[in-house]
């Protein structure tokens, strides 16, 4: 139990995360607290998983080096897809399935011990973000590929931990002797069109028991959290060009159409619920001041706590388009091209992963710290370095970010944490990030990730009463709504695939279509 300092603590964070950021929250929350909640009885299985993990390390951490000397954008993973796929050969997993969902960089491994049992997925990322290289030392300089591409959000170390999960998991079976599945999902595009997306209106994740992930962060931490549903929208306007100064009255600003769109957007607001978030660029707005645009663009973004408030809110603003176009005598044409659903939390799971994080032998050297220091020290922060202990168990709080983790835990019993490979204070899509996932911090989180999701993927396989508990809590939550993918039916696969993985993988405009992954999985016993 929690005493009452705790829920002061967890009261204000609760506020400070649904208005501030989550880094300064964790930092607040570290200074303010205990040193850790009440100990717990490590878990059976924490010790073999440690030694599981120990067996499989220098995999784990060359998937992470490699992965983050060759950081690649989003769908243009085909290094980093690759150094993954290696890797699950050499351990004997099967590849079933490349080019997955339509997306070239995407893939589906497995291995597979006895008959039946009980399947297992881990969800490993890899792309990484523009303007983010950096080396790996605690001031801003180029990295192996200079500042250009960069991971900044730290998905060399999530896709190592994932994936090296996987491995240490398979050791722990074999030596046990225990039946199952366990099944490794390539998941590319995470941080522009996220291919768990695609997977999930496939029905990839269905047959699991429970899918578990992780990702970098400034803390040690997991709990209930929610994160928001989201809608994408590519808004666009067509009107008719003439010269600005001599006859105006032939044209029709198809920026005027994108301006009303956005000041339609701002009368909204006083009516939308606090838990709303409506946020937009204009990608195409003309050239020249004396040419009237005959096109122009917006791309806006709708997030909500739940899939059914973004839907509500994404239909108003459909109006509002449609709306601006009338008043403007332009037309319009609107691409809603992604969405994702809000991450359903699952008790059962976070408490066996709670239980697992706080078995870890959690040590930061001197010069780790020191470098987390540095960069703190770079960034105007205060020094406080990386965070030394586990926090307690998060309460359910609903956040303004969004994650494609949320289409597959509409699917499956899914969980996730996160393990400081980052300094106090330090948000995500930072230099920082980089550069400490460069280094011995970053093996650190590949590693401990790796540990965790090992122990509590055995606890599952072996545990059916878990199992059951998991299963039960979703039910719950999911409350008897069926899954229904954010996705148009047209949208085959994401914007910004390279022509030549197109070409590689096979695609519509060759007249071959993509093998479907969830047959290959169907046709299995």
């Amino acid at each position: 139990m929690m005493d009452d300092s705790f829920e002061n603590i967890f009261e204000t964070s609760r506020r400070s995360l649904l208005v501030g950021s989550l880094a300064s929250t964790v930092a607040w929350m570290l200074a303010s607290s205990p040193a850790s909640a009440e100990s717990k009885a490590a878990p059976g299985s924490a010790q073999a998983a440690r030694e599981a993990v120990e067996a499989v390390r220098d995999a784990i951490l060359r998937i992470s080096h490699e992965v983050w000397n060759n950081p690649e954008l989003s769908l243009h993973e085909e290094i980093s897809s690759e150094i993954h796929l290696r890797e699950l050969r050499e351990a004997g997993f099967t590849i079933v399935s490349t080019g997955t969902s339509g997306i070239p960089t995407a893939f589906i491994a497995e291995w597979t011990q006895g008959e039946g049992g009980p399947k297992i997925g881990f969800l490993p990322e890899y792309d990484a973000l523009p303007g983010l290289g950096n080396a790996a030392e605690p001031r801003q300089t180029p990295g192996p590929g200079g500042v250009e591409v960069g991971h900044g959000c730290g998905h060399n170390m999530l896709g190592a931990g994932c994936t090296g999960a996987a491995f240490a998991l398979k050791k722990m079976m074999i030596d046990g002797g225990h039946p199952g599945t366990i099944r490794v999902y390539g998941c590319a595009a995470e941080e522009t069109e996220g291919a768990k997306v695609y997977m999930a209106r496939d029905g990839l994740f269905n047959d699991l028991d429970a899918c578990l992930a992780w990702h970098p962060g400034p803390m040690n931490a997991t709990g209930l959290l929610r994160t928001a549903a989201a809608d994408m929208l590519r808004v666009r306007y067509k009107g008719r060009t003439a010269h600005a100064g001599v006859d105006p009255w032939e044209g029709r600003s198809a920026l005027k159409g994108a301006e009303l769109f956005g000041t339609g957007v701002q009368f909204m607001r006083e009516h939308l619920k606090p838990t709303t978030r409506l946020h937009y660029v204009y990608t195409d707005g003309g050239g020249a001041p004396n040419v009237i645009p005959d096109t122009a663009e917006i791309f806006i973004m709708i997030r909500d706590q739940d899939r059914d408030e973004v839907n509500t809110v994404t239909e108003w603003v459909k109006d509002v388009a449609r709306g601006s176009a009338t008043s403007t005598q332009t037309e319009v044409a609107i691409d809603h091209f992604f969405g994702l659903h809000d991450l359903l939390p699952n008790e059962t799971l976070v408490n066996q992963i709670h239980a697992h994080m706080s078995a870890l032998p959690l040590e930061w050297t001197e010069e780790e710290q020191g470098f987390a220091k540095a960069c703190q020290r770079e960034m105007g922060l205060a020094e406080a370095g990386l965070m030394p202990n586990i926090m307690p168990i998060l309460p359910e709080i609903t956040t303004g970010g969004g994650t494609d983790v949320g289409d597959v835990s509409y699917n499956t019993p899914t969980a996730l944490f996160a393990l400081a490979t980052m300094p106090i204070g330090v948000g995500l899509h930072t230099w920082p990030v980089t550069a400490c996932g460069g280094m011995t911090i970053g093996d650190k989180g590949s590693i401990y990730s790796a540990i965790v999701m090992a122990g509590v993927g055995y606890d599952l396989m072996t545990d059916p009463d878990l199992r059951k508990a998991a299963r039960a809590d979703f039910e719950r939550r999911k409350a008897g709504r069926p899954y229904v993918s954010p996705l148009a039916e047209s949208r085959l696969r994401p914007d910004g695939i390279p022509p030549h993985l197109l070409l590689r993988d096979g695609s519509d405009e060759l007249g071959v279509e993509f093998v479907k992954a969830d047959e290959i999985l169907k046709a299995r016993p």
